[in-house]
């Protein structure tokens, strides 16, 4: 398995970003996967999750702002964050659904909302 997150970078509040996640090493398209974050000195969470057939959900803080897509003929994972918050500042995973913090992880985009 191998993920690898990129998009991530220096935004203002209100601004947007498209993030990737390249996935290789399984097959793609039969899994859920999830977007995480980790934001200094906190524990990573869920942002969201996509299922094998495109259905979606958000964790309360992200719901209508961010969105997740995919694309299964590139082995891609996408998420879309609009109206960020310097709160949404953190570094962003992709990986499978309820990932343990000892499964293996990408090395993660950073993501910088400034006030």
């Amino acid at each position: 398995v191998q993920l690898v997150e990129s998009g991530g970078g220096l935004v203002q509040a209100g601004g947007s970003l498209r993030l990737s996640c390249a996935a290789s090493g399984f097959t793609f398209s039969i899994y859920s996967l999830s977007w995480y974050r980790q934001a200094p000195g906190k524990q990573r969470e869920s942002v969201g999750t996509i299922t094998t057939n495109g259905r979606t959900n958000y964790a309360d803080s992200v719901n209508g702002r961010f969105t997740i897509s995919r694309d299964n003929d590139k082995n891609t994972v996408y998420l879309q964050m609009n109206s960020l918050k310097p709160e949404d500042t953190a570094v962003y995973y992709c990986n499978f659904v309820k990932s343990s913090p000892s499964a293996y992880w990408g090395q993660g985009t950073q993501v910088t909302v400034s006030s």
